[in-house]
């Protein structure tokens, strides 16, 4: 099980999109769960990005709300960490 690293853009991101749309928040929370569980899970839809987002990943959770992350390993640990970078519609996210 990997752990989710929250950065600071995304802590942001994320209240912003739960604002507008308040019953996203358990579906995004479900698929944070998910991510942690398999982040390759076919439900998820991850895939690798490209362009000016190349060497990210990003995921579904729900029509329209991408999870932008990359996976890095913990220097101290060793263990593969998830980095949640942003969210939010598809045209906002990349």
């Amino acid at each position: 099980m990997r752990e989710l690293v929250l950065t600071p853009k995304f802590r942001r991101a994320f209240r912003k999109f739960i604002r507008r749309n308040t019953r996203l928040q358990r579906v995004i929370e479900d698929t944070l769960a998910q991510m942690q569980a398999d982040v390759y899970a076919s439900q998820l839809g991850t895939h690798k990005l490209s362009g000016e987002l190349y060497g990210l990943w990003a995921c579904s959770c729900g029509y329209d709300c991408r999870i932008v992350f990359a996976l890095e390993t913990d220097s101290e640990t060793g263990a593969e960490v998830i980095v949640l970078l942003d969210i939010g519609t598809h045209d906002e996210v990349y």
